[in-house]
């Protein structure tokens, strides 16, 4: 074996596999009775004990042997596997499981009291061997830590009390592995279950591919999981988590061997909510009436305000352009009536949560003109009393010839604002700042700022007037300042969790320009994307490839 070994060393081999190499020709062979295994301790891999390494090395694998640190290391390895391979016999009893056993339900009372740090390392230790529900648990608080986890959950998935909080998190771990938006039907639960489960799982899966699955508990953690829900599903994330947190201690668990509400993960409003920094304050949280301290709440994730999209590249990748409107005192859903393009749906949850900068809005459909500027935009709420539509990545051209602000058919009953930015491709710095302010169905003044150019109609405030807030500053600070003034002004705001991650509806509006007048030019192309015309073949004759419109 030495030469086959050493033929594979080069420049770039590891002090291990130099070790691994010269391995074969100084170690001591144990003598074993096994299928072509064989162990043998190597006098040339030392630790700092002065242990000798020991390998194993299965014959019939093909694959590396296995490297264990001393011959102890490797004797209590064997131990916990010949522990493991009959922790399903319940006639296997002795004093090592007795005491595993016990520690596996200490680390049920920890994880319940909120130390789950303590019962991580239980349960890391006693899943080794094998012992029942510890599998299952130890990857409960790992899902919740993201420490790994939530695809599998041992045995416990087969029992009828779990399938509805397990299985969800499971169903969108998988879909998480596959192509974004492409449809999976296949599902596998990975452990026996009966007809029953199996077909709950089936249902759990197909809402929760088609987003339709809502968490739903009962009793009062139940009710304050529908009021979070009611709040994150129009923008106000922090919110959902304040009213979820308080309600934590009420929450109980359907069986023993489930540790926290992890059916929260899966729900498509409420999952984005809770975060790697919630989930681990989750866990600290003491639940199902066990006595504990709470831990310092995590701090909210919102910033004030809308200066936050200058954040780049975190938060707004690779975004040159934005654009929104606000319209006082009204709910979200009033939106349509006041935007909404005609005949259209009123807000509708999106099929798959996207990336905020990878938009295919309205603008592509073939039922509209080519003028025609429908943008597709996110819905929600202020807490100061706003109901917002807000598109993080418009493909069009922002304000040009035939732009109509959508603030006066907005602010029908009241007070509406628009908003459209643009950045240079290079460098980022602001190129096109838009702001055009309506109240009951009349434009009261609006501005556009095209590099250090104004153009006015109505009287714009002198709070708001870009000549006299960017005067004697940096052109980095000029997309900061406009909004600031903008906050400032009409206490505006946006929520970033719940933009970035996609948890609001959607909404198409009606174009944001208007047709060309008699007399106004304005051009177009369409490029067809297919294969290339053979010799004495039309274009008409093949199949024409997918058709972007610029």
């Amino acid at each position: 074996m030495t030469e086959a070994y050493r033929q594979q060393l080069g420049e770039r081999s590891t002090e291990q596999e130099v070790l691994l190499a010269g391995m074969w020709e100084r170690a001591l062979q144990l003598e074993t009775d096994s299928d072509m295994s064989y162990a043998l301790l190597d006098p040339g891999d030392t630790g700092e004990d002065g242990e000798w390494a020991l390998y194993v090395y299965k014959g019939w694998s093909g694959e590396y042997p296995d490297r264990y640190p001393s011959f102890r290391a490797y004797m209590e390895e064997m131990y916990r596997n010949f522990h493991a391979d009959r922790a399903s016999d319940p006639r296997f009893v002795n004093d090592t499981t007795r005491a595993l056993d016990a520690d596996v339900e200490r680390a049920r009372q920890e994880a319940l009291c909120g130390r789950w740090e303590t019962a991580l390392e239980l349960l890391a230790e006693t899943q080794r061997y094998g012992r029942p529900s510890a599998w299952g648990m130890l990857r409960q608080i790992q899902t919740l830590s993201h420490r790994g986890g939530g695809d599998a959950f041992g045995d416990l998935v087969a029992d009828a009390r779990y399938t509805d909080e397990l299985v969800p998190v499971m169903a969108a771990a998988h879909l998480r592995r596959h192509r974004r938006g492409a449809f999976v039907d296949r599902f596998v639960l990975g452990t026996e279950t009966d007809d029953a489960v199996g077909a709950t799982a089936d249902g759990i899966f197909a809402r929760v591919r088609d987003r339709s699955y809502r968490y739903a508990p009962g009793g009062i953690f139940g009710q304050a999981v529908a009021e979070a829900r009611e709040a994150a599903r129009w923008g106000d994330t922090d919110g959902a988590w304040r009213v979820i947190r308080a309600a934590l201690p009420s929450w109980s668990p359907p069986g023993p061997d489930l540790l926290a509400p992890l059916g929260l993960l899966a729900d498509p409003v409420l999952g984005p909510v809770v975060t790697p920094e919630r989930g681990r304050e989750l866990l600290a949280t003491p639940r199902a009436g066990r006595p504990g301290t709470a831990p310092d709440p995590v701090a909210d994730l919102d910033p004030p305000g809308l200066r936050w999209l200058t954040d780049t590249p975190r938060w707004n990748p690779p975004h040159d352009s934005y654009r929104g409107l606000w319209v006082e005192g009204v709910e979200p859903e009033t939106l349509t009536s006041l935007v909404g393009e005609d005949g259209g749906a009123g807000p509708t949850v999106p099929p798959v949560r996207r990336d905020p900068w990878i938009h295919l809005g309205a603008q592509r459909r073939d039922d509209l003109a080519p003028w025609e500027d429908r943008a597709v935009v996110s819905v929600g709420r202020t807490g100061t009393g706003w109901a917002f539509g807000f598109d993080m990545a418009p493909r069009t051209s922002p304000v040009g010839n035939f732009f109509v602000s959508p603030a006066a058919a907005a602010a029908r009953d009241g007070r509406a604002v628009v908003l459209w930015v643009r950045r240079a491709r290079s460098g980022g710095l602001l190129s096109v700042f838009h702001l055009s302010v309506a109240r009951h169905g009349e434009e009261l003044y609006a501005f556009t700022l095209r590099g250090t150019d104004v153009e006015r109609s109505g009287p714009v405030p002198g709070a708001l007037d870009p000549e006299r807030l960017l005067d004697g500053i940096g052109e980095d600070a000029h997309e900061q300042r406009l909004l600031a003034a903008v906050e400032a002004e009409f206490g505006l705001a946006l929520p970033r969790l719940a933009l970035t991650e996609g948890i609001l509806p959607e909404l198409t509006t009606r174009s944001w320009n208007r047709a060309p007048r008699q007399g106004e030019a304005y051009a177009y192309a369409t490029v067809h994307v297919g294969p290339p015309t053979r010799p004495g073949e039309s274009a008409a004759g093949r199949e024409a490839g997918p058709a972007t419109t610029t």
